[in-house]
């Protein structure tokens, strides 16, 4: 960040930062994204395309897919896997699978053909919701669990032990359940908001028990992934939320999509992950990264979605307008960036936009009039054109500009 002598920051906890590196990322848009009953399944060159701007952004994880849910998914772990290797794109793949071996095989497969290490997200739901539905004990599950990380680990696979729903889960179904997958060799432990039901606080409680009560006792070195889903619009608190409570990987898809409201948003993580120093790729390609992925997954991008919809970095209010152009006239377009938006524009390869409305001053007609090849001092056209900002309904596109000053 720029100029931060200028900001107070109060979101900024006044204590040494937590004892961690750089929280990783994982991106589920090809998999869990691919779930929303709303989106187009891309070619397989465009699956490529956006794996690449995963790769620049720095995003350092990805899910390839469920190949265990039949030809097509199998296709496309396969397309992907076969892309990491032969560009040698620096993202760890991994690819879900029920606890059943005929899940796991197609991993094994992709793994051996590619020569690339896949990890296994084994997933099962345990939560009495969930064993209630399917008749289930928790003996069952446990018992299920045990063979499927026994074969994924023979098979020389590292695991990721996911228990779905966990946020509504008992705490000592969770212990139990990572427990005995740590001691059977799983490497990574997910928490899954799988219905969106948490909260911040709870999130950090959750976390909290399961480093401190599951983790730390096992003695192993454990990754702790956090996912969270958007039903209570919380999935980005969220996952700050998580970060904060000891998890150093977080899951999320590009706009969010995903089953039912779908997931954390992945431009909205890596932008506030970028306020609070956290480092990735290059955050210039996050626009083309989600034009991309709305482009291919039939996904709009409204006007107001933060970072890349089309009025994020926009304004024609005057008193707004006149502040951001005399810190741009002065040259200083690190404080424009800062004076009505808490995000940096220039750090995803934006600017920020000025336009004329019936909110709008003279500041915003003189910019409009120097920035379009007119004389920014033309009293007569500036007030005709001023005039019919403030006599309209809406926001003047240039080709309604130029007409009134041509006129």
């Amino acid at each position: 960040m720029t100029l931060e002598h200028l900001v107070f920051d109060w979101n900024r906890e006044r204590r040494p930062p937590p004892d961690r590196s750089t929280v990783a990322l994982n991106d589920e848009t090809l998999r869990d994204g691919l779930q929303s009953p709303s989106i187009v399944d891309p070619t397989p060159e465009a699956k490529i395309r956006l794996l690449h701007l995963m790769a620049d952004l720095g995003i350092g994880a990805v899910t390839l897919g469920f190949p265990g849910a039949g030809a097509r998914m199998l296709a496309q772990t396969r397309l992907l896997a076969t892309e990491i290797a032969a560009a040698g794109l620096p993202v760890a793949p991994n690819c879900v699978a029920r606890m059943v071996e005929t899940d796991v095989r197609p991993i094994v497969e992709v793994a051996l053909e590619t020569g690339l290490p896949i990890q296994a997200a084994l997933f099962i739901g345990a939560s009495a919701v969930r064993q209630a539905a399917d008749g289930w004990t928790l003996d069952y599950v446990l018992s299920v669990s045990e063979r499927a990380v026994d074969f994924a680990v023979r098979a020389g696979l590292s695991v990721m032990f996911v228990v779905e729903d966990a946020t509504r889960t008992a705490p000592e179904t969770l212990r139990a359940l990572y427990g005995n997958a740590i001691r059977r060799g799983a490497k990574r432990i997910c928490v899954a908001d799988t219905t969106g039901h948490a909260t911040p606080a709870g999130v950090a409680r959750l976390l909290g028990f399961v480093r401190d009560e599951v983790i730390a006792p096992s003695g192993e070195d454990v990754g702790l992934d956090w996912h969270g889903h958007r039903d209570r619009g919380l999935a980005i608190a969220n996952c700050l939320a998580a970060t904060a409570a000891g998890a150093d990987r977080i899951h999320a898809t590009a706009l969010g999509i995903g089953e039912r409201a779908g997931n954390a948003e992945m431009e909205l993580l890596l932008a506030n992950l970028y306020l609070q120093g956290e480092m990735y790729g290059d955050l210039r390609k996050l626009p083309e990264y989600c034009r991309t992925a709305s482009e291919i997954l039939g996904v709009p991008i409204s006007t107001n979605h933060p970072v890349v919809g089309a009025d994020a970095f926009r304004t024609a209010s005057g008193v707004h307008a006149s502040a951001i152009l005399k810190a741009l006239v002065s040259g200083d377009r690190d404080l424009a960036d800062l004076l009505y938006s808490s995000l940096p524009a220039s750090a995803f390869g934006l600017a920020q936009g000025i336009d004329i409305s019936a909110m709008s001053g003279m500041a915003n007609v003189k910019h409009w009039l120097g920035t379009h090849g007119y004389d920014p001092n033309d009293r007569v056209r500036a007030e005709a054109l001023l005039d019919a900002a403030k006599r309209s309904g809406r926001t003047l596109d240039d080709d309604e500009c130029a007409e009134v000053v041509e006129r």
